[in-house]
Formats: structure tokens, C-alpha cells, sequence
């Protein structure tokens, strides 16, 4: 790697960070406009981790950036509420036990941070259906994001598409089986001999006119072995040329490792890239959705790959979980490729939306410290008080989401030891987009 492919290597890393810590820092937006639009206050908004690398207040909260750039969080308080009939600012004593101890230090922390007058802007106060607003609003903020960059994709660039356009003529006929340059003694293939050229677009087969590359490429297989006509357009003007076809076995259409005897030309095509409508975005988001949704499913068994890759030399599943540190060395390596500007563009986007899409479906696992956790216990404290007024019980209070703070802390134990892993396997072992 020479010093400008190392230079572009790192422009891209740094370039996809940016691009994470926009995305991280619109997540707890989505998390703080909500809270504070419901009343709650919110004493810091932070990108980020570790020792403050800079911040300043506006208001009741403290903006600022941390040094670590591996997430972030909005600080909100009264996050836990006080024991059933301890007053706010105020517990019994006389816990026992680790796990109980635990419980009420954390109780105590988020308490303190209860000034006077702040007894009603707490998080806990809130009604079931804004609690779910306000921890729904970050994995939200990343679909929007994901959603938009997918647009800007397939609206603004397109996908590539092949179009009836010969992008490069074949000079020999070689077996489907084989992959090597021609040699002496090998037939010049149809095209060849028929004169057809770069650019030439194809507009016509035997006859008929055909106005894609799927149509002239179905049309010549079927035609088979013989004399046909390829109408073609070159400068401005219309051609016919004569082209005998042959026979050979081509790779299936709808089942590529499988072979069949078809008409064979030996031209490849162009592609371009061609705008598509909100459909084809919605089709996308559903797609990715659903092989997100399994991924995640999988992911304690795809940690075994990774594990296998770290220490055991295996090699990366290029679909398997990657950590931020390897997000961005994807990122450094389309920059540092050879492709057109347009491609590492649309590669950038895509990479930056499935990003946007994963984290925000991530966090949506009903699991504490996780969004969702926190979604699933004001969902369950609704259903606790609506089963509560249809049956004219007493209301069952705020779901005591303090109780579960030892699973919380072995949950969130877990996965920093897979962060661990991910950072590891992306360092020794990294997924690479080529050889």
C-alpha cells in the first residue's frame, strides 16, 4: 500500500466516523426533544465517552463531546423511581444482600439528582405512552436516517443496472467452466466475427426489437445455433450486422450453478446506474429489515465465527457482525478502491444506512440497558394499569424498573465482552470487501 492509498485509507475511516457520530448523536436527539418536550429534564446531552472533551450549557443542560467515540447518551432524571411508599429524595434503610444493596445505590444515585422543583420532571412520573416516546425516539431517528439515506440512494443515484450497450466484445470462445485469457487456436466468438463494437447499443435480435439487456440476452440464448441478424446502434446510425451464433453451455438465468445449451454471442454489457421510485425503497427497507431481524436472532451463534476468526485463524463471514472499529475500515477501504467516485458514494450511503438500520433495530431488543427494555417495561406498566381500571383495582403504580438492574448489569456485561471480542476480530482479522 503506498502513501496515497494509506492517505485515502484513513480519510475514509475518518470520514465514516463522522458519519456514525452524526448518526449516534441524532439517536439521542430522537431520545431528548421528546423527554423534554414531556416535561423531563435533561441535565446532559452527550456524544460519546470518557473524560469530556468539550462541552458547554445552554440552559438546564450541558452539550458536550467525549473523548471516546464508541456511542453516547442524554442523562434524564429520575430514570428509577423510589421504593413503594418511600418518599422521593428519601429510602429505608436496612437492605440486604448484594443484589438488593445494588438496587438501592442505584436508587439513591438517580434520586440525587432530584432537585427542588424538579419533583414532577421526573422520567419515572411520566404516563406509560410517553415514557414509549421518548425511548422509542432514538432507534426512530436512526430508521428515519436509514430510511433517507436508502432514498438518497435508490431515488438520487439508482441501481446499477445492465443496459443493452456492449461494454466489451469477447475475442474468443472460451468454456463457461474456464477462466483464462484466449489462446492460440481458440474460434473467435460470434460477435467478433460480426464486427460488433464497444458502445454499440443493441436494439434488435433476428429481427425483433428488444429494449433491454435481459431481452436481447433471453432472445439470443433462445435463438440457439445459426445465422441471426443484431441491429445495432453505433454514432448516430443504425446497423445490421450478420452474426452466426453457437452453441454452448452458459450458466441458468434463474439457477447459476447450474449449465444449459444456448445460443451464445459473446458480448458483455454496460451498466448504468437508474433512478428508482419510493417503492423500490420501501422493498429495500422490508428486505433489509427481515435479513436484519435474523441476523440478530443469530448473533450469539455468529459471535462463535467471530470468535473462531479472532483466535483461531477462520475467516471473516463478510455477513457476519462487525464492530464500529471495522465499519470504518470497510469505510477506508471503498474510499482507497479504484472504483468510480459515483460507486464509493453509493457504497458510503448504503454502508452508513444498514448501519443506522441495525442500531436502531438493535436497540429495540426488549432487554435493559437497551431501548427497548425500557419501551417493554412502560408498554407493561400500561397494560397493568388498564387491566387494573377495567377490573376497578387500585392503580398498580409505576413498574419498579429498579428490580431488574443485576440482569441489567450482567446484560450489559455481556455485551461489552462481545464489543471486546468485535474490536479484537476487526483488529487482527478485519472483514475486507476484497482479497
Amino acid at each position: 500500500m503506498d502513501w496515497l492509498d494509506l492517505g485515502l485509507n484513513l480519510a475514509g475511516v475518518v470520514i465514516f466516523f463522522v458519519g456514525m457520530m452524526l448518526s449516534i448523536g441524532l439517536h439521542e436527539i430522537g431520545h431528548m426533544v421528546p423527554a423534554k418536550l414531556f416535561g423531563v429534564r435533561v441535565p446532559q446531552y452527550m456524544v460519546g465517552f470518557g473524560p469530556t472533551l468539550w462541552s458547554r450549557r445552554r440552559g438546564e443542560t450541558e452539550y458536550g463531546i467525549k473523548w471516546i467515540p464508541l456511542g453516547g447518551y442524554v442523562r434524564m432524571i429520575g430514570m428509577l423511581p423510589p421504593r413503594k411508599g418511600d418518599e422521593p429524595g428519601k429510602l429505608r434503610s436496612g437492605s440486604t444482600g448484594p443484589f438488593q444493596g445494588l438496587i438501592e445505590n442505584a436508587r439513591q444515585v438517580s434520586l440525587e439528582e432530584i432537585r427542588p422543583g424538579d419533583e414532577d420532571r421526573v422520567f419515572y412520573k411520566r404516563k406509560w405512552w410517553q415514557k414509549v416516546i421518548i425511548m422509542a425516539g432514538g432507534p426512530a431517528m436512526n430508521f428515519v436516517l436509514a430510511i433517507g439515506l436508502f432514498a438518497v440512494v435508490l431515488m438520487g443515484f439508482g441501481i446499477k443496472t445492465e443496459q443493452p450497450v456492449v461494454k466489451s466484445v469477447s475475442q474468443c470462445v472460451i468454456p463457461a467452466t474456464e477462466i483464462r485469457d484466449c489462446r492460440p487456436g481458440d474460434p473467435a466468438t460470434p460477435a467478433a466475427n460480426a464486427g460488433l463494437r464497444a458502445g454499440d447499443r443493441i436494439v434488435e435480435v433476428a429481427g425483433r426489437p428488444v429494449k433491454s439487456w435481459e431481452e436481447a440476452t433471453r432472445r439470443i440464448r433462445a435463438h440457439g445455433a445459426g445465422a441471426t441478424t443484431i441491429g445495432v446502434e453505433r454514432g448516430g446510425q443504425r446497423l445490421t450486422l450478420n452474426a452466426t451464433l453457437i452453441a454452448q453451455d452458459r450458466p441458468k438465468l434463474d439457477d447459476p450453478d447450474k449449465l444449459e445449451r444456448v445460443g451464445f454471442l459473446g458480448v458483455s454489457p454496460t451498466f448504468e446506474y437508474v433512478p428508482q421510485g419510493p417503492a423500490a425503497v420501501a422493498q429495500r427497507i422490508g428486505e433489509l429489515t427481515a435479513h436484519t431481524a435474523q441476523s440478530l436472532v443469530r448473533f450469539p451463534e455468529k459471535m462463535v465465527g467471530v470468535w473462531n476468526a479472532a483466535f483461531g485463524g477462520a475467516e471473516r463471514d463478510i455477513n457476519g457482525p462487525v464492530g464500529v472499529v471495522g465499519a470504518g475500515r470497510i469505510g477506508g477501504e471503498i474510499l482507497a478502491s479504484e472504483a468510480p467516485a459515483k460507486d464509493k458514494m453509493v457504497l458510503f450511503l448504503n454502508l452508513l444506512a444498514g448501519f443506522n438500520l441495525a442500531i436502531g433495530m438493535f436497540n429495540l431488543i426488549p432487554l435493559l440497558p437497551l431501548d427497548g427494555g425500557h419501551i417493554a417495561g412502560a408498554l407493561w406498566e400500561g397494560l397493568r394499569r388498564f387491566i387494573a381500571r377495567v377490573f376497578r383495582r387500585p392503580d398498580p403504580g409505576h413498574v419498579d424498573v429498579a428490580r431488574l438492574l443485576p440482569l441489567t448489569y450482567a446484560v450489559a456485561a455481556v455485551f461489552v465482552v462481545m464489543a471486546g471480542l468485535l474490536l479484537y476480530a476487526d483488529l487482527v482479522n478485519p472483514i475486507r470487501l476484497t482479497g
